[in-house]
Parts: structure tokens; sequence; C-alpha cells
């Protein structure tokens, strides 16, 4: 089968050990990082659509809004400083995320993680305070450097910790936190909108502080993952905790496993030049594209601008901010069937279905925006189209939140080999926050130029995705993180890349 996945498990190991409840609690904790992250991507669009935050800082879009809306719908918000607001976090997050993967490596991933939720915590409280377009993108380049440290720690941390047989439930607990965090900031959002005296807006940004103190004091309390602490010299301590999140003293395989790839890893000086070497370009390639497609399905035009979209098609205010909730209540619930589903039925069916499914709905939802509201963005949508688009966009969401947004983050971390997963961790961040950076700065001008062509353009991109996942992406669902190697050396195109001397820079038992 074209792109099949791992044709005989029998060469991969498997180690002793069960599901503790030790380390269910602590991958919990961990994956509370990525409420932050979640928190803001829900907070910064509905902060953009309201009317008092539009006066306050951008005046000329607010005029644009109430005196032009009729004309076109498409441009109400076409605006690069509007979109700046939103977009400077992601642009910080990718330059921090090169920082984070030599703060990682060398002193771990909890003080990756502790780092970033106390620099989240500064920029909230400079947004909540903001005077100025200038406070609020210092703000914005604060949590920035937040994001991108949580975003590069937490799925590694969370990789290392799980046994491979939930390894991907335990992991999408980090994209669980996201969904939960826009959930939350959706109804923060909604609430604070009600509220008289022009505030609601600061109270909206400045509660970000919640996510983040929830990470900063998490991450005191974690444990080191057994593979930080061999990597660091800290051997014996790390059987212990490797004993603990396992529960059984039994862990000898598992232990030697390590140790060797940690041998492997301290010969390697130079991650950064030895992740484009030929043995690990599967792995590169994978890094590279899958964050890069997830942001092309076009899931930020609906996480960041949901209420702002909602408006654009012509409901109100308030039906905008509660439209964006519907939207992340699904958001979560199909999350947890991610959870479910992955470690049962494998990465590759989910990807494929959801990719399937968000091609159908996008293609949907661009005929009928541009059979009601038509090219000149004078036309508007019935109460029946305005729900069918809602019901459209909430099925879009949940093949999304069940696929390739939890799919995005844990594949890439659970492939590389420990010599240089940091530095690939850090790619995946980097090329994930690059393109969050590029659709949240393009998105409202592209919407006002390409109109509903744009639901058309990603719909491209989503089938293009689907495609190369059915022909290049091995399963990796139940493989030992340590025996990773293993797929891509018995996958029909990738096993060419794999030769002897791939086995000798770091399988753990140098076997052929």
């Amino acid at each position: 089968m074209a792109g099949g996945g791992l044709a005989s498990q029998g060469e991969v190991k498997h180690y002793t050990g069960k599901v503790t409840m030790f380390v269910l609690v602590t991958c919990m904790v961990a994956a509370t990082g990525g409420l932050i992250f979640g928190y803001d991507i829900g907070i910064s669009g509905g902060v953009t659509s309201m009317d008092v935050f539009l006066k306050d800082f951008f005046p000329q879009v607010y005029h644009k809004m109430k005196e032009e809306s009729a004309e076109n719908m498409y441009c109400k918000f076409d605006s690069q400083v509007l979109t700046a607001f939103t977009s400077s976090l992601y642009l910080a997050g990718l330059i921090a995320s090169f920082l984070a993967s030599a703060t990682t490596r060398v002193f771990g991933r909890k003080v990756s993680m502790l780092f970033g939720g106390a620099t989240f915590l500064v920029g909230s409280a400079i947004n909540g305070a903001a005077l100025n377009v200038a406070m609020l993108i210092i703000g914005r380049i604060f949590l920035g450097v937040g994001v991108g440290f949580a975003n590069q720690a937490v799925p590694l941390y969370l990789s290392e910790m799980a046994p491979a047989q939930l390894r991907g439930a335990l992991n999408i607990g980090f994209q669980l936190a996201i969904t939960i965090g826009i959930l939350v900031a959706n109804l923060v959002n909604y609430g604070t909108n009600q509220i008289k005296g022009g505030y609601g807006w600061r109270l909206s940004l400045a509660l970000a502080a919640v996510p983040a103190i929830l990470m900063t004091i998490g991450s005191l309390f974690l444990p080191d993952t057994p593979n930080s602490l061999i990597d660091r010299g800290f051997t014996e301590k790390a059987r212990s905790m490797l004993q603990k999140i396992r529960g059984t003293d039994d862990v000898d395989d598992e232990f030697q496993d390590l140790i060797e790839a940690s041998e492997a890893a301290r010969k390697v000086d130079r991650p950064w030049a030895n992740i484009l070497e030929k043995k690990y370009r599967p792995q590169l390639i994978m890094a590279i594209a899958i964050p890069f497609f997830q942001q092309l399905t076009g899931i930020n035009v609906i996480m960041f601008y949901a209420p702002v979209l909602f408006k654009t098609l012509g409901f109100g205010d308030d039906a905008a901010l509660m439209s964006a909730v519907i939207t992340g209540l699904v958001n979560v619930l199909a999350t947890l069937v991610s959870i479910v589903t992955v470690d049962r039925y494998g990465r590759r069916f989910l990807f494929m279905e959801g990719g399937t499914q968000m091609l159908i709905c996008q293609v949907a939802i661009g005929v009928i925006i541009g059979l009601k509201i038509g090219a000149s963005g004078t036309g508007t949508l019935t109460k029946v189209d305005a729900d069918v688009v809602l019901v459209l966009i909430c099925a879009y969401v949940a093949a999304f939140a069940w696929s390739w947004g939890p799919l995005g983050w844990l594949v890439p971390s659970e492939i590389f080999p420990m010599e240089v997963r940091s530095a690939g961790q850090s790619i995946t961040v980097a090329v994930n926050l690059l393109f969050t950076f590029f659709i949240a700065q393009a998105f409202l001008t592209m919407l006002c130029h390409l109109k509903f062509g744009l639901f058309f353009l990603f719909a491209g991109f989503v089938l293009l995705m689907t495609i190369f996942i059915f022909v290049l992406l091995p399963e990796t669902r139940g493989v030992p993180i340590e025996e990773m190697h293993m797929v891509w050396r018995q996958h029909w195109f990738w096993k060419k890349f794999m030769g002897n001397d791939h086995l000798e820079g770091h399988d753990p038992n140098n076997r052929s």
C-alpha cells in the first residue's frame, strides 16, 4: 500500500511496565502548557472584533467597518496594523523557539516550561495595561516568547514520559489544553463584551495571566524525564524515575536503550548540522511538512478571527462571539475523540479522515458564500444560510481537532532520535509559528481580495496534504520512541535513506 505503515512490528521492541497514575498526573500537569497557546489564539480574535477596542486603538478600522460595511463585507477589517497585533506573537515565538532548543537540551524540559510560563505572565500584564499600540505589540512579543518555549518543551516532555501504548493519547493532552484555552477565551470574550465602561477588552487580555500562572507553578513540581536526566548525566536518578513512571523495577531493556541512545547523542556536538544528514531526511521532511500543512488547512481563519469572520458574514456582535464559543466547544469535544482513537486506529487514519472532511466542508462553505454574498461582497446571508455555514464550520473544526490539530504536534515530537530531538522539535515549532505568522498577518487582506475564493485556496492545500500523508507517512502507533527508526527502514520510499550508517548512529542495540 502506498505510504503503508509498519509492515511487521516483530522487529520492534515492546518494553515492560504499566500505565501508572503518577505518569498520568504528570502528563496532565505538563499539558496545561497548551492553555497559554489556546487562550491567546481564542482571545485575540474576539478582542479585535470588539467595537470599544477598535475605537481606542484602531479608529480607522472602526470607522471603515461602520461606514463601508454595506459596500464590501469582505474588506471591513483589512488593516496590516490590526493583523500585526495578532501576528507579532507568532514571529516572536518563531525566534524564541531556537533559543528554547538549547535551553531544553542543556537544562531540561521543565526549565523551558517554567521560563515560558513566566514570560507569558509578563506579556499578559503589559497587554492588560496597554495605553497604545506599541504597548500591545510589546506585550504580544513577551507572549510569543512564552509560547515558543512552551511549544518546544511540552510535546517533547509528553512523548518522553508516556508509555508507547498511550503516547498518542497523553501527547494529545497538549492539544486538548489548547482547545480548552480557546473555548475559555471565547467565553471570556463573550462575557467581557457585556461589561459597560469600555474596559472589557483589558480584562480579556489580562486574564491570560491565569493559564500562565498554572503553567509556571505546575512546572515547578514536575519531574524531569528519564531521557533528559540521562542526557544531563543523572544516570541513577533517571533509572529511579523510569521505574516510577513505568510502575515496575524491571526496566533494564528500556533503560539500556535510553543509555545507548544518550551516548550516541553526546557524540553529536552539532545537532543543527547533523539533522541535515541523509539518515535524518525522513524525519526532517516530516518536521517541516506537517506543521506547514497544519497551518495551511485554514484553521487559523477560524480560530484567530472567528468573531471577525462571523461579523463579516453578517452575524451581530454578540452572535459572532457566541458562534465562536460554539466552535470552541466543538473543538474541545472533537479533541477528546482523538484521545480515544489515536492509539486504536493510528495516526494515518485520523490524518486522512480529517483531511477528507475538512476538504468537503471548505468547498461547501466557499460555494454558499459565493452564491449568497457574491464577489462584490454586497449580498447577505439569510438566517438559514448563516446556520448552515455555522454547522459546516463546526464540522470543519471537529475534523481538524481530531486529526491535524493534535497530530501536527504528536507525530513530529515522537519521530526524532535523541541526538537531534530538541533541534527537530525546534524546527517543527519554528515552521508552525512562521506560517501561523504569515496566515495571521495576511488573512484579512486575503479575505478582502480573494473573497469566498479563500476557502477554495485552503481546500486545495487540504487535498495536497492528505495525499502527502497517504503516500509518505508511515504508521507510528505503538512504537517505542527509541525504536522509531524501524518505521522508516520498513517504508517503501524512506528506506532508501536508511543505510547501515543510520544504525551505527543511533540504533540502541546496533542491530542490522
